[in-house]
This record gives structure tokens, sequence and C-alpha cells, in this order.
């Protein structure tokens, strides 16, 4: 079957004459969306995913500006991130996203222009990072010390008991003796990037599961990996392929504007009236809700969640992206992070967006609610300086080309008290489900807690209707 770009004609699904399966209806198509719909294709039914964009992908997606295709934010996944990666593989795009061979990060110092690294080896753990520790320039030899003992503290907590969810990271890094400069060049410059906020405002909970997945679990856990090819290539060029391979009839342009059960006990979903005046109504088994929390709020029927309104209480962050061009090279380096700067994280993007001179720099600022509404003229006189200050080649460079992209809702917010606001894919409802990084998943909001709830929302539904699981993403995979 073909993906549409337009609403999908009026029908029942009971009538749908190729069915392979029980039909299921998928509202949303970013990973979380993407992921039930192949999982549940798989899992041999029949699917139809709508989508309100005229693309897939949610808020990783690419866009055209002149000659560059760009990423409207960094998006970097780690080695311990196997349900995105399972992901990466089910659309063919593992190539475009490697991985490094070991974990490596430059962190630059403006302050001093000293440049440290963090690195692994092939030890195990913790000793992974003892030589990286052990070098670290931009912590004393106490600092490094106190930030091993805090980590072995670290190690022994449960991410899945509720009451550190009710404690911020910050206090608890202060009572394990970690000074301020530690935070700064250490915990917050892994923490910001991974939970979008700062210690003193993440839930411990949360905070604890980063850093045990990543750092205390397996030697190579923290690898990095980003795309090197446009975001839009990966999550919806290449996924839509894949939910046409799989039977998924992908209607674009269309948004559910109610879910209602049937007389018959299955789900009636309508969308906008098409361009004749005549109604557009789907009848499915399962209905997985794959959008926003408040979105999907508003859809909810009445009884779906006990308290529903909680979902209202899951707070946002905001994530900035600026964009800089240069006429020339000014970072020899693939990526790097900054501290005593406001700048955060520093891409090269130039192959991935297809430029042809010059340098194109992304600089990815999580936790950006200081900035996020400011002016771009505001933006290039605080941000074009640091970056001089912090790469020496970019001064004298012409600036060809500044400018800004803003998620104003990028992530839910991580702060302490939001796991128990977080429902699981299961409804109240037999037939509904949630999805969504801001569900349940154990992860911050992350691509692997996306594709986490897609998969888990697929796999209750399948298991519900007594269907095989199909090809989809197992922990131990």
């Amino acid at each position: 079957m073909s993906t549409a770009d337009t609403a999908p004609e009026a029908r029942d699904a009971d009538h749908a004459g190729s069915r392979r399966g029980p039909a299921a209806v998928v509202i949303g198509g970013g990973l979380a969306g993407v992921t039930a719909a192949l999982s549940l294709a798989d899992g041999g039914m029949d699917v139809t995913l709508l989508e309100g964009r005229p693309r897939l992908g949610g808020l990783a997606f690419s866009f055209k500006r002149g000659d560059l295709t760009v990423d409207n934010g960094q998006h970097v996944f780690l080695r311990c991130c196997t349900a995105y990666r399972w992901f990466l593989d089910r659309i063919s795009a593992t190539s475009l996203a490697p991985l490094q061979e070991r974990l490596d990060v430059p962190v630059l110092d403006a302050g001093t222009n000293r440049l440290g690294r963090l690195r692994r080896t092939a030890l195990p753990v913790p000793l992974h990072l003892a030589g990286s520790l052990a070098l670290y320039p931009h912590l004393s030899l106490a600092e490094r010390a106190s930030v091993g003992r805090a980590a072995l503290a670290l190690k022994s907590l449960d991410p899945a008991d509720p009451a550190l969810d009710e404690q911020d990271f910050g206090s608890w890094l202060a009572r394990h003796g970690q000074s301020p400069r530690a935070i700064e060049a250490l915990w917050d410059l892994i923490g910001v990037a991974t939970l979008n906020a700062v210690a003193g405002e993440s839930s411990l909970g949360l905070a604890a599961m980063v850093f045990k997945t990543g750092l205390l679990s397996d030697p190579g856990a923290a690898d990095i990996g980003w795309a090197r090819a446009p975001l839009g290539e990966l999550h919806d060029t290449l996924a839509r392929k894949a939910l046409d391979s799989a039977g998924v009839r992908t209607a674009l342009r269309t948004r559910a504007t109610s879910i209602s059960r049937t007389e018959n006990g299955r789900w009636r979903v309508e969308v906008p009236e098409g361009p004749d005046g005549s109604g557009q109504i789907l009848t499915a088994d399962t209905v997985v809700l794959a959008v926003p929390q408040r979105e999907a709020y508003d859809l909810l029927p009445e009884g779906a969640l006990d308290d529903a309104g909680r979902l209202l209480k899951i707070g946002t962050a905001p994530i900035l992206n600026l964009h800089v061009v240069y006429d020339r090279k000014v970072l020899k380096q693939p990526f790097f992070t900054a501290l005593g700067s406001p700048v955060q994280w520093v891409f090269d993007r130039t192959d991935a967006s297809g430029a042809t001179e010059g340098q194109y720099l992304a600089v990815s600022q999580s936790a950006a609610q200081d900035d996020i509404d400011e002016p771009v003229a505001v933006l290039r006189e605080r941000y074009l300086p640091e970056l001089e200050r912090l790469l020496p080649a970019a001064r004298g460079a012409k600036v060809h080309d500044f400018f800004v992209t803003r998620e104003r809702t990028a992530t839910f917010a991580p702060t302490p008290g939001v796991g128990a606001l977080r429902p699981s894919a299961r409804t109240n409802a037999p037939g509904l489900y949630l999805a969504g990084a801001w569900t349940a998943t154990g992860w911050p909001a992350t691509m692997e807690g996306a594709v986490r709830s897609g998969s888990s929302a697929a796999d209750a539904a399948l298991a519900a209707l007594d269907r095989p699981r199909g090809h989809l993403f197992r922990e131990a995979a």
C-alpha cells in the first residue's frame, strides 16, 4: 500500500476487504507512533497511521533553508539505547547513524582555554572511566576522588524506587560531597543534555537511571551516535518506506478530532471533514494515542484514566538550537562541549546538511528557558562572540548565515514527582493505549524513550488480542 499525503477516505474498518487481521489506528507519527504502527503490523494487524503534519518524525525532523538541509535540533543516542537502535535497523537506517568506537567527548573550558576529554577504555565498569577521570583537568584531585565516591553511591540506587522520584538530583549530589564545580563540569555536563534540566531541577530517579545505564552498566554503554544524514531522511523518508513495506496506511495532514466506543465495543476515530463535506470515520479494534500529553488529554474518552488531569501536570522544557554557517572551517573535531560559557554542545553539520562551502555548526542548548524567547539579533550578539572565544579559528571568519530553531515544549520536564504523573501504555478502556516519551518508560524524554513507549503500547495491544509479538523490541536485544 502506498503512503498517502491526505486524509484516508471515509470508511468503516469492518468492511476493509484487504484486512490481514484486527484493525488498529495509531494517532501520531513521531517515533512513538511509527514504532507502534510497525510493531502492530509486524504482529499481523491491519494498521492505519494518522499524522497531522505533512511529514513523519515528530520533533526530530529536517527542513530546507536555501541549499542546506537543516535538522531542527541536534539529536544523539547512546549505545545503551537498544530500542532506538532497533528502530534504526527496522527502517534500514543503521548505517546512516553510526556510533563512536569508544566514548570520547572533548570538553573545553572557556575560562582557561584548557581541553579535557571524557573517554573510556575497554576495562570493566567502573574502571573503564578511571583513567579519564584521573586526568580530567577541569576538576581538582579532591573533586575527582569525590566524583568516584558519588558514582559508587549512585550505582547502589534503584531508579524505580518511587522515593527517588520525589527527590532532586542536585540535593543528592550536594549530600554526597559534590562541589558546584564538579556538578557543572561533570554531572550537569551529561545530565542537562540527557534530562533537559539542571541537577537541582531533575528527579533523582530519572538521573540515577541515566547515569547508571549510560556510565555504570557496561563499558560501551555511553558511546555516542548521531545521524550523519538529515533526520528527515531517517525518521520520515525511510520510516515511510518501512511503513509502506509493512502494509501500514499512512495519512499525513490528518488529525483525529475524537475517539469514542461503538455499540459493539470497538473504537471509532473521527478526522476532519473532507473537501466534499463528508465525514472521515475509522473503526478499529485497537487505538494507540501517540501524541503529546496535552493533546492526549483532549482526545481521551472519559474514564480512560483514573485521573486524566495529571497529564496536564506534566510540565515541559525547551531546547534551543543556534545554526551558524562560516565561510571557512573553524572546528576540526566533529563536536565538543564547553564549560564556563553559555555555549553547551557544538556539532559540525557541514556534510550532513549538504553544504559545499565553509562550515556549518549547530549549537545545541538544552534547558533553554532563559533564551528560548530571545530575538535572533540578541542571540547572535550573545553567542557569536562566545564561539570566537572557544574557537580561535572563528575569529575573523565571516558568518554567512545565523538562524535559530526553537522547540518550546521539546521534552517533558523531568522534575521531582514527574514519575507519579506518567501513565503506563494501558488505559482503563480495553483496546486504547498511550505512547510517547512522556509515558512511563522509565527513561527521560529521548528518542529511546519514544521508541520504547511505542513498543510497549503495541506489545500490550497484541497481548490483549492474543496476537504474536512479531519483531517487537525486547530488552535483551
